[in-house]
């Protein structure tokens, strides 16, 4: 396998710890963009999650924009 092969094989396995990573976020109610991300970044992160438990409540979010630039001013 060259290094091109080894590029490939790394996008793939990034690419599904990614999905599988946002999966396993909506099963354990987390914020799935975030951990998609990381997921992605560090595709190991993927297994961390899977032995995180379910949290209970509402889903995290991260706030938005207008939200975080409201009191700036």
């Amino acid at each position: 396998m060259d290094f091109l092969g080894g590029i490939v094989i790394w996008a793939g396995v990034a690419v599904a710890a990614a999905i599988l990573g946002g999966v396993l976020a909506g099963i354990k109610n987390r914020d799935y963009s975030s951990w998609i991300a990381w997921s992605f970044l560090l595709p190991p992160i993927a297994l961390v999650l899977l032995l995180l438990p379910r949290l209970e409540g509402p889903r995290p979010r991260q706030p938005r924009l207008d939200e975080s630039e409201r009191g700036s001013w």
